[in-house]
């Protein structure tokens, strides 16, 4: 890691010291179990999140350049021709309608 070169740090994994050189000698850091554990984590959390951002930029470009031009499509709606009026419910006092397409493929 570049800071472990910044300072000429060198971290010993096994015995979780972290050894670099002071003004009075060797300056030596230990840490516990638990808290490099929740380092590790945390280290994971973020590592995911960058990752996961950078996929949702790519997804964000894929879908702009497929996405089609609405200002093209802006226009009314009009029912597509051979439409058929079917009640929803036949035996409601409501006049609610839906409407199928009669050229419709049979699959």
């Amino acid at each position: 890691m570049p800071c472990y070169v910044k300072f000429m740090v060198i971290p010993n994994y096994t015995h979780l010291k972290l050894k670099m050189s002071g003004p009075r000698g060797v300056i030596t850091v230990g840490t516990s179990f638990q808290h490099t554990y929740e380092c590790e984590v945390e280290c994971c959390e973020h590592a995911s999140v960058t990752v996961a951002s950078k996929e949702l930029v790519a997804i964000r470009d894929e879908i702009v350049e497929g996405a089609p031009n609405l200002k093209w499509l802006g226009g009314s709606f009009e029912p597509m021709e051979g439409a058929k009026e079917v009640l929803i419910d036949p035996n409601c006092s409501e006049d609610k309608v839906v409407r199928i397409g009669t050229m419709l493929s049979t699959k």
